[in-house]
Formats: structure tokens, C-alpha cells, sequence
């Protein structure tokens, strides 16, 4: 690979092995294990496996490391390891570095899944967890400790699409050996600079945007090859969360289109939040892009452009809220995101349900938002379809 390739040919082409066949489209290798010349060689290669030597396919496989190396490539991180959920990145980034007395400062507005991993499953075996509001440095500044083993958060949240300053976050966990842990599924890889603005592990589910067509789970940890080799690939080998060679092979074909539909979700995304916020139907029509979103200057700086997902809060709570879903003709009542579809979703209901309505409130989760992640539908259909929605909604 080319150290002076742009991000669209990384997409298409980094990472590629070919056999001794010269296919074009990467081959799929479907086999749990691999056969060794010799007992020796057996012997050698689980003392110490080359770059491209396998032993079993949940510690490695060909068609899953085509996707690991071509995904960094376009991050700009050093290594990556394929999990078989983006929550199997999460969890698996963090239950790798962190143990018992280790203390760990996050940002409050998080994914109902990303919460309880925070709250239920680290708090449980010892890990200490501080919550703050990540758009506030000072909260950050105030919890971070010198103890602090890592600080984590959503670059942008969901669903209230809050954006945290990566960079800021960054320099004042650094400055007390905090390791930067960035959940960036939001800001898709396409708009990313996380690795230069200072994160040191990057997680994306690649269920959203990287496959982009409802296809299959996955995610996908990057960092240094030390952190990955040395850190994430014994937990998740040994646990059991790593990627299927077919799943790696459908996220390398959604990475060669992923640069065109992200840009063209983003543009769409920013003329229906143009063309909805007036409605009076709404309290607020919340998407970065806007100049009225609180972090717009910042989301400029840290993506330039403001994503492919927009929440609108509706003034009748959640009825008005459930009328709206309901009149939607294009758009499917679903919770995933970053589809080719448009998908809306009710999240104080669905995927933030379990949270007590003093947290909903807390982090901005009315019963009247509603999150609405842009598909490829023609804009003009998208736009006519939720004006007539909240029409109904009224």
C-alpha cells in the first residue's frame, strides 16, 4: 500500500490478499482451523505466528485480516482487531486494559448498551467509574486522576448528539497517563480525525455505517500494535468475541462504498434538518450541521460535516412522538443506524428504555425524541414524508 493513497482508494483497495488464483474481489476463507506442515511447524507457529501464518480462525484468519489492516489504514492507527459486535469492541477494549482499583472517568450521555457496560459490568468486578458531562472540560479536568487509567466516551452520542472535543478530552487525560478510549461510530470513519486529535483506541460497530445495508454485526477496535496484539487480542481470543471470516468479507465490500453513501447520508441528513427545524410540530430539530446545535463550531473543526443522523424532539412528548413514527411512510421504525434505509427510533422506549426517567431526563432523552438516521432515499421524498408526518404528529 501506498503511504500517499487518499481515503477512498484505502477503502477499496489496503489490506488486500490475494491468492495464488489472482481473484479480484477478496476471497472469503471459511474454515475454523489450519493445517500445519509438521509437529514442529504446529509447535512453531503457536510459539510465534508470522504476519501472515493462522492457527485458529478466533485468533486470526485471512479474510478478517484483509478487513483489520484495510480499516486501520483509513483510521491512521497502527492495528485493529475484527470483534463480532460493535458492544464486543466496547466491552472488549475495555474489560482487556482494565482490572480491579483501576478508575475510569466517562462521558454520561452514552449508548443504553455502552451504559451498562460502565455501570453493571465494570462497577462489579472493582473498576471505579466517574460520570461527567463530556461537553464540559471542566467536569473532565476535575475527574480525571492521577490514578486514572482511562477516560471513555461517545465522540457523538446517541442519541442526543452531543459532541464531546476529542483533542481537549485527549491532552488532559494524557497529561495524567490516561489512555483515550473513543467510541466514533457517529462521526463514521469517513469524517474521523480521531487518531490525530489525540484518541488512542477507536471503536466503531461496523454494523452501521461500515456494512451500511443491514447485513451483519460487527465492530472493530484500533490503536497502537502494541495495545492490539499486546492487550485486546488475548482477551478476545480467549473469550471468544472475534469476527467471522464471512462477516469480515461483507464489511470489506461495504468499505469500498462507504465513502459514497456516508457523504451522501451527511448531505442529505443536513438539508431535512434545514428543512424540518422550523416545523411547529417540534421543539427541536437537534443535528450538529446546525448553527443553533451548542457543539456546531467544534463538529466543523473535529468532522467537518455534522453526521448522518439527526434527533427531533416533538413538543406532544410521546404520543405525539408515536403519531409521528406511525405516519412515516418511508423512513422504517427499527434501531439500527447508518443503513441505506432511513430508520427512525424512539429511544426512550426502545434502546434506552431500562434507564429511570430522572437519567432519560438527565442526559436529554425526552419522551418526545425521536433519533432518525438518514438513509439514500431522494431528499426531496425524505423531506415531503416527515412534514407530512408532523403533521400528523400536531
Amino acid at each position: 500500500m501506498s503511504n500517499t493513497w487518499k481515503p477512498s482508494t484505502k477503502a477499496v483497495h489496503a489490506g488486500t490478499r490475494r491468492s495464488q488464483y489472482g481473484e479480484v474481489s477478496e476471497a472469503i476463507y471459511l474454515t475454523q482451523g489450519f493445517v500445519y506442515e509438521s509437529a514442529e511447524h504446529a509447535e512453531q507457529r503457536f510459539v510465534a505466528s508470522g504476519d501472515d501464518e493462522f492457527i485458529y480462525a478466533r485468533y486470526g484468519n485471512p479474510t478478517v485480516a484483509m478487513f483489520e489492516e484495510r480499516i486501520a489504514a483509513l483510521e491512521g492507527a497502527e492495528d485493529a482487531f475484527a470483534t463480532a459486535s460493535g458492544m464486543a469492541a466496547v466491552s472488549g477494549a475495555l474489560m482487556s486494559m482494565l482490572k480491579a482499583g483501576d478508575h475510569v472517568v466517562s462521558a454520561r450521555a452514552l449508548f443504553g448498551s455502552c451504559l451498562y457496560v460502565l455501570e453493571e459490568i465494570l462497577t462489579r468486578y472493582g473498576v471505579e467509574v466517574t460520570f461527567v458531562d463530556g461537553t464540559e472540560l471542566s467536569q473532565w479536568e476535575a475527574a480525571i486522576r492521577d490514578d486514572t487509567a482511562a477516560v471513555f466516551f461517545e465522540s457523538v452520542s446517541n442519541p442526543t448528539l452531543q459532541v464531546v472535543d476529542i483533542a481537549a478530552v485527549s491532552a488532559l487525560a494524557h497529561a495524567k497517563g490516561a489512555l483515550v478510549v473513543l467510541d466514533n461510530v457517529f462521526a463514521t470513519p469517513v469524517f474521523s480525525k480521531a487518531v490525530e486529535q489525540g484518541a488512542d483506541v477507536v471503536i466503531y460497530s461496523a454494523t452501521k455505517h461500515i456494512d451500511g445495508q443491514g447485513r451483519a454485526l460487527g465492530g472493530v477496535i484500533m490503536g497502537t500494535r502494541d495495545f492490539i496484539r499486546g492487550t485486546v487480542e488475548p482477551y478476545m481470543k480467549h473469550t471468544g468475541g472475534s469476527m467471522s471470516p464471512f462477516t469480515a468479507w461483507i464489511m470489506l465490500k461495504g468499505l469500498e462504498t462507504m465513502n459514497l453513501r456516508v457523504r451522501a447520508q451527511a448531505a442529505t441528513a443536513q438539508a431535512v434538518a434545514e428543512a424540518l427545524q422550523p416545523h411547529p410540530a417540534l421543539n427541536a430539530a437537534i443535528y450538529p450541521g446546525l448553527p443553533a446545535h451548542p457543539q456546531h463550531d467544534l463538529t466543523m473543526r473535529q468532522m467537518e460535516k455534522g453526521g448522518t443522523v439527526i434527533a427531533l424532539d416533538l413538543a406532544g412528548g410521546k404520543d405525539a412522538a408515536f403519531r409521528f413514527l406511525n405516519a412515516v411512510e418511508i423512513g422504517l421504525i427499527s434501531n439500527n443506524l447508518g443503513d441505506a434505509k432511513t430508520i427512525l427510533t424512539h429511544p426512550a422506549t426502545t434502546t434506552h428504555q431500562r434507564l429511570p426517567d430522572a437519567q432519560k431526563q438527565q442526559l436529554g432523552i425526552t419522551p418526545g425524541l425521536v433519533r432518525v438516521s438518514i438513509g439514500l432515499e431522494d431528499v426531496e421524498d425524505l423531506i415531503a414524508d416527515f412534514r407530512q408526518a408532523l403533521d400528523a404528529a400536531k
